[in-house]
């Protein structure tokens, strides 16, 4: 195979790559400190509730909340509700694939 048409395969496999794109929209909402200190917590904690993890962070309910937002619109982590409370934890080991694709 020629380099040209090596490099246009690669072209192709970089603009075509769901995950390589997910990645960086990824990265770039944990970008952010709080939001890097929740993704770590639930690496550690399987799930907990957004005031749990407001006082472990130390930041407000409503700044953890807005992060958890963020955070589930890249699929970063996962919510459940029980009654009143809501419960977060980490999508699918979203944090260890981040930091395997990033090197450690």
């Amino acid at each position: 195979m020629s380099m040209r048409s090596n490099t246009q395969l690669l072209k192709q496999e970089l603009q075509n790559n769901k995950a390589l794109e997910l990645c960086a929209r990824q990265c770039g909402v944990i970008g952010d400190a709080t939001k890097l200190k929740i993704c770590y917590l639930l690496r550690y904690h399987s799930e907990l509730s957004v005031t749990n993890i407001a006082e472990l962070v130390g930041t407000t309910v409503s700044n953890a909340s807005h992060s958890l937002n963020k955070l589930r619109a890249v699929n970063m982590v996962t919510s459940r509700k029980d009654a009143q409370t809501v419960y977060y934890s980490l999508a699918n080991n979203a944090f260890d694939n981040i930091i395997s694709l990033i090197g450690n």
